[in-house]
């Protein structure tokens, strides 16, 4: 499947440079694909209208990608199946916003103030890579303007790659479930079995393959 990636954007040049980077990630539960993180610095103004992306229509979310992609800083980093089954979901979580920060901090050639991340662990002391001030928020990524963009970009990013992949493999609905452990999804699993975009390391993937 090959190794981690990152990806490094920069939009307006008014952009402030450095500061406070906000970082959420996209795809820890599904049972197929990439877990993608994104790194943001938000430009000022902010985009109006910034909230957990999972509470935002998909029209809404498209929108939102596009003002931040234009007008902010940004990263993304993606880890992909092998490496999710090699370090676990957690340990390529972590490494997918390392990633992500690491490629943020050398577009803006400057180390950060503080990031802060959503959820309640960061991968400081966790992946030797990091470097940088981290504080853990719960629920950041609807009450942090800057992680509220991190995680519309991820989703949005991952989104794409999953509705790509649907078209090598038509069976399992991800361009409507993204990989999610939907019914249909576990449906076509036992009808179709796994493909090499599937996590043989979580349960229901790994239980067809036993009985296979």
């Amino acid at each position: 499947m090959g190794q981690p990636f990152l990806i490094a954007k920069t939009g307006s040049t008014n952009n402030r440079r450095g500061g406070t980077i906000g970082v959420d990630e996209a795809g820890r539960g599904p049972l197929a694909g990439p877990v993608v993180a994104a790194a943001v610095v938000l430009c000022s103004p902010r985009p109006a209208g910034l909230d957990d992306s999972k509470m935002l229509s998909r029209s809404a979310r498209a929108l939102l990608e596009e003002r931040i992609k234009r007008r902010c800083r940004w990263a993304v980093g993606v880890v992909d199946v092998d490496e999710i089954d090699r370090l676990n979901i957690f340990g390529a979580t972590m490494l997918a916003m390392t990633l992500a920060v690491r490629a943020l901090c050398e577009l803006l050639d400057e180390e950060p103030a503080e990031v802060l991340i959503d959820g309640n662990l960061t991968p400081q002391g966790r992946r030797p890579e990091w470097c940088w001030p981290a504080r853990a928020i719960v629920g950041g990524d609807a009450i942090e303007p800057c992680i509220s963009a991190a995680s519309i970009i991820a989703k949005e990013h991952r989104d794409r790659m999953m509705r790509a992949y649907a078209e090598q493999h038509p069976h399992y609905g991800w361009e409507r479930n993204a990989g999610y452990g939907t019914p249909e999804h576990l449906a076509a699993l036992r009808t179709h079995g796994a493909t090499p975009l599937h996590r043989r390391s979580f349960a229901p993937v790994a239980q067809l393959e036993l009985q296979i």
